[in-house]
């Protein structure tokens, strides 16, 4: 699955579609200096600064996700006539985005956002803001901007609401139902308590918070979920995305899925949200699925909230951060019992087939191989029993294995027919299937089906035996003559 995702990710921006962000602009600024004493004139401490940077924050930030993504991608949002809405818009530009969007308006300040950090912790922020609902005139311009916007035809349109009064109800249905008409999904990033003002959108990627506030509960209700399943219901959207922060991030569509958080060390949370919204859109874009996208953009959040302030997703980082857990989850594939009877009750519950082989796998070769590949495609998931190198022993000789057991199980691991390697020391895995009680015991075509361990067992409990074909003349004692001739 991950080496599908790699290889998704690198076809981002191959395509000449692009995306369209519609929401609340902002900069953020960002002061960051050193405490070391506390002000003489009140009990304040002093930040003797370093260094500042600017940043485009909110809507601004989905944008440059996307951009840097390699997604081609159009922004639409409001500025003040000031300084920082200059700023905002060259860093935007900067970024690769398309500002011909963007309307200025006479009436309210570009957002802004200033934070003042000692290290790595904040010490004050100061908001510039106006957030007013939007006059007859500022509706107007961003009505017109978007039925401009449209022409183009976005192949997906993000709304960023960060509740500064761009995205009205009247603008929001206005987007959603013209979105509807021309077939274009519609991805919501909410903020308030009523959500009526998204109804019909694709889908929307509430907070936990933000998801209790709309179902009218608690953070910590048991039944926010299944509350949230309703909300979903009721708002005629395709799914729901709830991002949990250190809990991860749970899809709600036809059923519930779960993603475990990936993030190692956590610095700053800001602008998450905005990661996981657009890394969603993205995957979307290129025909992934919803869980699938919500994989990547759940990754994609892991690495966000490493770093200081707010800072955009890349498409590089992403490939990078995919990479590492594919090596990761590699290694994990190896189990005791113990950790392999959890996958199996897992896969169990999910109604899923396992297909169960053994053998000794010395010196990996393509019939190995592709006797793998064709016992994975018996069921759903392929568990494989690995003798010991005492046990090789003591089928093969004392000159076997030729690769110790830790190397062979890392290297099957590595494939990705495999979902789960365990080494067993036994001369037959017959206790080992009678604990995992697979579907589907899988062995060369070389045996029958009466000379196949566990077979019986299999068959007793309304399992079946898959007899694989091998490919001919290759086999680990012809390569290791040959190495010796």
């Amino acid at each position: 699955m991950q080496q599908t995702l790699v290889n998704q990710v690198k076809q981002f921006g191959q395509t000449n579609q692009h995306a369209l962000v519609i929401g609340d602009v902002m900069l953020d600024r960002y002061l960051i200096g050193e405490v070391n004493r506390i002000s003489p004139e009140a009990p304040v401490p002093v930040v003797l600064l370093k260094q500042q940077n600017e940043r485009a924050g909110g809507a601004a930030n989905v944008a440059a996700n996307l951009a840097l993504l390699g997604i081609n991608t159009c922004i639409l949002g409001c500025i003040g006539q000031d300084t920082e809405g200059q700023s905002l818009v060259q860093l935007m530009q900067t970024n690769g985005i398309d500002v011909q969007g963007m309307v200025t308006s006479a009436h309210r300040p570009t957002i802004a956002k200033t934070r003042i950090l000692g290290g790595h912790q904040q010490m004050m922020r100061l908001d510039q803001e106006d957030s007013g609902v939007f006059n007859l005139e500022e509706t107007n311009q961003i009505l017109s901007a978007f039925q401009q916007a449209m022409t183009k035809l976005p192949a997906i349109v993000v709304l960023s609401d960060y509740a500064k009064g761009l995205l009205s109800p009247t603008i929001c249905q206005s987007i959603i139902q013209a979105c509807r008409q021309a077939n274009i999904p519609v991805l919501v990033d909410p903020k308030g308590v009523d959500y009526t003002k998204y109804h019909g959108a694709t889908a929307l990627t509430p907070n936990k918070k933000e998801t209790a506030e709309a179902c009218h509960t608690q953070v910590n209700d048991a039944q926010l979920i299944e509350k949230a399943q309703q909300l979903k219901t009721s708002l005629g959207l395709k799914f729901l995305a709830v991002t949990r922060s250190e809990e991860g991030i749970t899809l709600l569509d036809d059923t519930s899925h779960h993603l475990q958080a990936t993030a190692q060390q956590v610095f700053d949370v800001s602008g998450a949200g905005d990661t996981v919204i657009a890394t969603l859109a993205a995957g979307l874009m290129h025909c992934l699925s919803p869980l699938e996208s919500l994989q990547l953009a759940n990754i994609a959040a892991g690495v966000v909230v490493g770093q200081v302030g707010t800072v955009p997703i890349t498409k590089h980082a992403l490939i990078h951060a995919l990479e590492d857990q594919r090596s990761n989850e590699q290694a994990h594939k190896i189990c005791d019992l113990p950790e392999l009877m959890e996958k199996v009750s897992l896969w169990k519950q999910a109604n899923q087939n396992i297909v169960f082989t053994n053998g000794c796998f010395d010196l990996l070769h393509a019939g190995h191989v592709t006797y793998l590949e064709a016992a994975k495609k018996r069921g759903d998931k392929l568990i494989l029993g690995l003798n010991t190198d005492r046990s090789v022993s003591a089928l093969k000789g004392p000159t076997r294995p030729v690769v110790n057991e830790n190397d062979r199980a890392r290297v099957l691991a590595a494939l990705e027919s495999v979902d789960a390697v365990i080494l067993f020391d036994e001369d037959t895995p017959l206790k080992l299937i009678n604990a995992i009680q697979p579907h589907i015991i899988a062995k060369g075509s070389d045996y029958t089906a009466d000379q196949v361990v566990g077979g019986n067992e299999v068959l007793s409990w309304g399992g079946e035996i898959a007899l694989i074909d091998l490919v001919a003349g290759r086999s680990t004692s012809n390569m290791i003559k040959k190495m010796n001739s």
